[in-house]
């Protein structure tokens, strides 16, 4: 059994679903999920469709020519269509805070994400016992204000020898240029605490206690120039009192980080996430 995913966006109009839908019947398809959403204020229409295909000589590559013939310059689509079986390639980038990456790699050996984790790569030496325990190899380029740009060569030059096809920043504490956002445009995810802008620095556990809040959270996003401003893909908070400990926040934030991480992975890797203008659909 063959199966392919589709994402589909154009300005919205009359018979895409039935002409999506009447296609994938006449090309002995079984369509086994299909969503839809209109965008009203920008009149743009989505759709996330699986497909199944029983016959033993199909071809994505040539499916994709027949549907690219029959239906994208008629509704002028902007389409990706990728096979469910694939996984994806991801690769982690780290720094020193290690409970991302525990978890990652915990639901990862439990074979709970549907994805290939090739390396990880990290900035310091210090988490490379992880890496080691979980058999997945670990690379240390350093990077300073001086080396950065040969260090995010050097990134680039790994990502491209394994195929990779998207990034988890797994509080990997460094700023990435540009050069690594236009490679991968909306297939770098991040993920930090939901202070932002309010407490910022080194310590915004530390001003957020001291403000008292209420409330603490954490968002994963898609990475763009403009420093943690790109697509949002998942968030989530927790309610604190003012019993709660720095330590006790920073404990909080940290669950919130993992949990809010992995499910922004999964979405990515089940091709879940669409992105028009800065803002992302997510289909269930």
């Amino acid at each position: 059994m063959n199966k392919i995913t589709l994402q589909i966006h154009c300005e919205d109009q009359p018979n895409i679903i039935a002409s999506v839908t009447n296609f994938m019947a006449l090309n002995n398809g079984n369509i086994v999920y299909i969503d839809q959403h209109v965008d009203r204020e920008q009149n743009i229409f989505f759709m996330r469709l699986e497909c199944e295909f029983g016959s033993d000589s199909f071809s994505i590559e040539s499916f994709k020519e027949l549907f690219k013939n029959a239906l994208v310059d008629k509704f002028r689509f902007k389409w990706r269509m990728y096979s469910a079986e694939k996984k994806p390639k991801m690769a982690i980038f780290v720094s020193k805070y290690d409970h991302c990456l525990y978890d990652i790699l915990g639901r990862y050996n439990s074979g709970e994400l549907f994805l290939e984790i090739p390396f990880i790569l990290s900035n310091h030496a210090d988490l490379k016992p992880i890496a080691d325990s979980f058999n997945i190899p670990f690379y240390h380029i350093p990077v300073t204000k001086e080396t950065k740009k040969k260090a995010e060569l050097q990134q680039l030059e790994l990502l491209e020898s394994y195929n990779i096809d998207f990034i988890v920043l797994a509080r990997y504490m460094q700023i990435v240029s540009g050069m690594l956002i236009d490679k991968y445009k909306n297939k770098i995810i991040n993920i930090h605490h939901s202070f932002l802008p309010a407490f910022v620095g080194a310590k915004p556990y530390h001003s957020a206690h001291k403000r008292g809040v209420k409330i603490i959270g954490a968002t994963s996003h898609y990475i763009t120039e403009e420093l943690d401003a790109g697509p949002i893909i998942e968030q989530d908070v927790a309610h604190v009192s003012h019993s709660y400990s720095i330590k006790d926040l920073i404990a909080k934030g940290r669950d919130l980080e993992k949990i809010v991480l992995s499910n922004a992975i999964k979405l990515h890797a089940n091709r879940k996430v669409m992105v028009f203008n800065n803002k992302t659909v997510i289909f269930s």
